[in-house]
């Protein structure tokens, strides 16, 4: 029997034109942010979908969620939504297995952006959030711990919070940084916790209470 939680982790796709090939990735410091918190990463391949086929058939993956019995799910950041249609499916069915199952999701960056069209938000631009910092506006009223600092590297945000979440932290201009959902253990934040030089424990603290939202 295991001892320690599983997470799958969701991938970017990196075309290869010298190849001509077309390769799911993973930044390297994600799979360590993992394993820091105490938890076994597992990536997510973008290929056991078929995009010729309904959401609700996708028969591949079901089987390879179940045979690899993942405990919770993170939507990693990389790629536009719409951009790569097939991860664009793989992460859509990623997030109806988990509500069927209530199973903990973390949405990173595009991650979080994948959370919000999923239940009906829509997307917008920002200015001045690629390659920067900015401090968090916190709602103080839900007794949630967040960095003061975090990194931002996105062009497009959250119009708006979606009804099924709640707001959790927003940026000085005002934009949509972090929520939760009201009833499933999911949570979604704009920036990048693997990407900072010293991973910040009050993230890594999040990640641990989100995997034991559901036990």
């Amino acid at each position: 029997m295991k001892n320690k939680n599983i997470i799958g982790i969701t991938q970017r796709v990196d075309k290869v034109n010298s190849y001509n090939e077309s390769r799911d990735a993973i930044d390297e410091r994600m799979i360590s942010w993992v394993i820091e918190a105490g938890f076994i990463p597992v990536t997510i391949p973008n290929n056991l979908v078929d995009t010729s086929i309904l959401e609700s058939r996708q028969l591949v993956l079901d089987e390879w969620l179940k045979l690899l019995n993942i405990d919770a799910v993170i939507l990693s950041g990389g790629d536009d939504i719409g951009n790569v249609p097939q991860r664009d499916l793989t992460e859509t069915c990623l997030l109806i297995w988990a509500e069927k199952n209530n199973k903990p999701v973390l949405g990173i960056c595009r991650g979080m952006q994948m959370m919000g069209v999923h239940t009906g938000g829509k997307l917008i631009k920002a200015e001045g959030h690629v390659n920067t910092h900015h401090s968090l506006q916190t709602n103080k009223n839900n007794h949630r711990e967040f960095p003061y600092l975090v990194n931002s590297y996105h062009n497009y945000v959250l119009k708006d919070c979606p009804e099924s979440f709640e707001v959790l932290a927003k940026s000085e201009d005002g934009h949509l940084e972090a929520m939760a959902h009201k009833k499933l253990p999911w949570e979604a934040w704009m920036w990048h916790p693997e990407r900072e030089p010293i991973f910040s424990s009050i993230d890594i603290k999040r990640l641990k209470k989100l995997m034991k939202s559901n036990d």
